[in-house]
């Protein structure tokens, strides 16, 4: 059902200028889909949409572009969520610590993500290694990482 509601909210906001959550709940309300707007807002920080600029002081929710490939499927979510045990960054590569056995889809989670900023990860049978393009990158992903889980 979340996922459901979440992938009309994304048909929604690439189909029509969607100004306010309120406009939001009413265009799934008209679709079929009853829900609450702490919901809609819960959901909207999840797939980490955005508002930008359409002109004359006025703005729509848009997908980030930056956090695009961080939205992928809460069941993939979960699973790499629980996969985990720490990350942590020194200059350009970030560290991923996994349960056994488990870093090497952890590694191919991320590369599925098809982030501008990685350069190449390299997975063995507990630590995934990913090496960014610079320092700072590898830190905002880091952080961003850890927010998800």
């Amino acid at each position: 059902m979340k996922n459901d509601r979440q992938n009309m909210i994304l048909e929604i906001i690439s189909q029509e200028n969607i100004e306010t959550q309120e406009q939001l709940l009413l265009r799934l309300q008209e679709r079929g889909i009853s829900s609450t707007q702490a919901t809609i807002s819960r959901d909207i920080k999840q797939m980490h949409l955005i508002k930008e600029p359409i002109g004359q002081g006025v703005y729509k929710y848009a997908v980030s572009g930056n956090r695009t490939k961080l939205n992928f499927s809460e069941r993939l979510r979960t699973i790499f969520r629980e996969s985990i045990l720490s990350i942590d960054s020194a200059q350009n590569i970030v560290v991923i610590k996994t349960m056994p056995g488990l870093a090497g889809a952890a590694g191919a989670a991320i590369d599925d993500m098809d982030i501008t900023y990685l350069v190449g990860s390299l997975a063995g049978d507990d630590t995934a290694l990913l090496v960014m393009r610079d320092s700072d990158s590898a830190t905002t992903f880091c952080q961003e990482l850890k927010e998800m889980l």
